[in-house]
């Protein structure tokens, strides 16, 4: 069975969709900084509540140290993130898959960073997904890949972070390509749809961001 890591960052709550769907048998989940106090509210026990701590209560904190699996603290002066401490922990128990919440919304550049976290872990062989209530968020390598449809999810997006994508073939899609040439800085391919319950995407060379999006107001 492939083992999945949640963790929760420190970001703005609203921003973190209903973690009910995602507590799966095997499951592990991460509270990092803040996200462990979210765990808690959310009525999920943290296996590993991680980070400085400099964003929750006294009283919360207490909370934390009494009700999670294993706690461990770091000074607020260092070198990584509190999100940065949570994957490296993540990669300890040797996971197939990583989720990541609570890790978009706020500030421009905690979200930016974040997103190329995602780098390293693709590096690794790790299918890692940042998830909020209007997004889902992956880095993807080139060859064939299938995409099903997800109704919670409709739009469907593609941005090179590379320099250039080459030869991006979409099937099943609204609107299909055809060995397509991705520049970096293109919209060709912002908001699409399956219009099949799944479809494929392909391409030679660089890294793609796909996203998955929906409309605030089909928020939920």
């Amino acid at each position: 069975m492939s083992r999945t890591v949640a963790i929760i960052g420190g970001g703005p709550k609203p921003f973190i969709p209903d973690l009910t769907p995602y507590d799966k048998e095997g499951v592990l989940w991460i509270g990092a900084d803040q996200g462990a106090e979210v765990l808690l509210e959310r009525e999920l026990v943290p296996d590993l509540a991680v980070g400085d701590f400099d964003s929750v209560s006294k009283a919360s904190l207490e909370d934390i140290k009494e009700k999670s699996a294993v706690y461990k603290e770091y000074p607020n002066e260092k070198d990584e993130t509190d999100l940065e401490l949570a994957i490296r922990e993540a990669l300890k128990w040797d996971p197939q898959h990583i989720l990541l919440f609570g890790v978009t919304g706020g500030r421009m550049d905690h979200s930016l960073a974040n997103i190329q976290l995602l780098y390293p872990l693709t590096q690794k062989n790790v299918q890692a997904k940042i998830i909020d209530v209007q997004n889902q968020v992956e880095l993807v390598s080139p060859g064939k890949h299938t995409i099903e449809a997800n109704e919670h999810y409709p739009y469907l997006s593609f941005l090179p972070i590379t320099l250039e994508v080459k030869k991006l073939t979409l099937k099943g899609f609204y609107y299909p390509l055809t060995e397509a040439y991705l520049p970096y800085g293109s919209t060709l391919c912002i908001s699409n749809k399956l219009i099949k319950e799944a479809g494929t995407f392909s391409f030679e060379s660089g890294i793609l961001l796909v996203i998955r999006s929906k409309d605030l107001t089909n928020r939920g």
